[in-house]
């Protein structure tokens, strides 16, 4: 007998979830494939603490293949989907094409960088998505602060000035991490212990960390204010050069080091399957079911999800949605082939943990406002709770981060040319198919 075969496209939060949950569910009885670029899961929250030189990167980097080993790891990237024949297109690690065929099929791409048309910010601006991006910040970091040291007084000044846009989480949090990082790579050098680090952080709404509770976000601009961080609300970038940003408020700021972190929008190869879409995005069922594709889910932020507790709308674009809703897409796959029941998905807000470097962080467990020292505990035991595997590698690089300096040292891994903003993510190829009649 010919094994039903499950396909899932992404391993990101919904993508490993989903994998991992399909397997459990079918008890071994069903093939579970999954299609990635790479062969581990990134648990994106913690990229700040590996841009920061806390945490080193392959403790974020979950790999795929000894945590799902019922799961079969194909490594390449989609570029398109045969829903008639139920066939999914990709290029594997050496560009070859290749396809696959399935029962079901899981879509997870997830989302890119949001890039905004400010002149020059794709081509001096920097952005936070990935691991390149994380690596070749942190390498940059480094790099200003080191040639600061032996710099005339002007050119010190914008490389010691970092620009953060965007204060949503990983806005917030970067410019949080970062001005910690940067104050304890001053003290290497004698020439720099009194000269004034500037880190600014814009925003063109009023509030930092848009859409979560008042507490949380009192509790981080107070933060950020103490700590030194220039918060500029209502500013955010009109123009960005090699040397510096000319702002809204027709101010100029020099600065060597622009991050983006403008939010995302949802992977544009989605565009390219043949399902339908609202505003960008695949449109689904409260079940995860891609609406005239009973034999297709889709989760994640790719996936226009309908939001139960909010009648009309859709479910946002973060990473606990995601997780949440690839748990219940691998449920619900392994139960449209006979194991178990389907359901619907609907999510309880349970509370927001953000990190806010050092001892500080906010958080609203179960809607109790919480600050300092004991959010700092939560925060980092959510994290702890919710990634996959290294729990004790992660443990202990925060255990030697509270005793120990931080290396100050570039690893020169990643280049400017290879984490370009313009791309907001690797070039996708897109494979073209005939989409049959019937489907369309």
């Amino acid at each position: 007998m010919v094994r039903p075969r499950i396909v899932i496209v992404g391993g990101g939060f919904a993508g490993y979830q989903a994998a991992r949950r399909a397997s459990r569910h079918a008890r071994g009885e069903v093939d579970v494939a999954l299609i990635n670029p790479t062969d581990f899961s990134l648990y994106q929250p913690l990229l700040p603490e590996v841009a920061a030189g806390i945490l080193e990167p392959r403790r974020i980097a979950v790999p795929i293949t000894s945590t799902l080993p019922r799961v079969k790891l194909l490594l390449g990237t989609v570029g398109g989907i045969d829903t008639g024949q139920r066939l999914v297109r990709y290029v594997d690690a050496e560009n070859r094409p290749a396809e696959i065929d399935y029962d079901r099929l899981v879509i997870t791409v997830g989302a890119v960088s949001k890039v905004l048309p400010i002149k020059g910010a794709a081509e001096f601006g920097h952005g936070f998505k990935g691991l390149p991006e994380a690596l070749y910040l942190r390498d940059h970091i480094v790099r200003q602060v080191e040639l600061a040291a032996h710099a005339p007084p002007g050119e010190r000044r914008a490389r010691l000035t970092f620009v953060v846009v965007g204060a949503g989480y990983t806005g917030t949090e970067v410019a949080t991490a970062g001005h910690l990082f940067t104050r304890a790579l001053a003290r290497y050098h004698r020439s720099l212990r009194d000269e004034p680090i500037r880190w600014i952080l814009l925003h063109l709404g009023q509030s930092v960390l848009p859409g979560l509770r008042p507490s949380i976000q009192r509790t981080a601009e107070r933060v950020l204010r103490r700590r030194g961080v220039d918060l500029r609300l209502g500013v955010s970038v009109r123009e960005q050069t090699r040397e510096g940003v000319h702002l809204t408020d027709d101010t100029y700021v020099p600065a060597r080091t622009v991050v983006w972190t403008t939010g995302v929008a949802p992977d544009p190869v989605a565009a390219c399957f043949g399902l339908p879409m609202v505003g960008g995005r695949i449109e689904v069922d409260e079940y995860l079911a891609v609406k005239g594709h009973d034999h297709v889910l889709a989760v994640g932020d790719i996936a226009a999800v309908p939001d139960l507790t909010r009648p009309g709308e859709y479910t946002g674009m973060t990473g606990q949605h995601a997780e949440r809703q690839g748990k219940l897409a691998g449920r619900n796959v392994a139960a449209s082939l006979g194991y178990g029941t389907a359901k619907p998905y609907k999510h309880r807000n349970l509370g927001f943990v953000v990190d806010l470097g050092g001892w500080k962080a906010a958080a609203d467990p179960l809607g109790v406002p919480l600050s300092g020292v004991v959010a700092k505990a939560v925060t980092r035991g959510y994290h702890l709770m919710s990634v996959p595997s290294g729990r004790v590698r992660i443990a202990a690089d925060w255990l030697l981060d509270a005793f120990l300096p931080r290396q100050e040292v570039q690893l020169g891994l990643i280049r400017s040319g290879q984490v370009p903003l313009a791309s907001a993510g690797p070039e996708l190829p897109h494979l073209a198919y005939e989409e049959p009649d019937s489907e369309t």
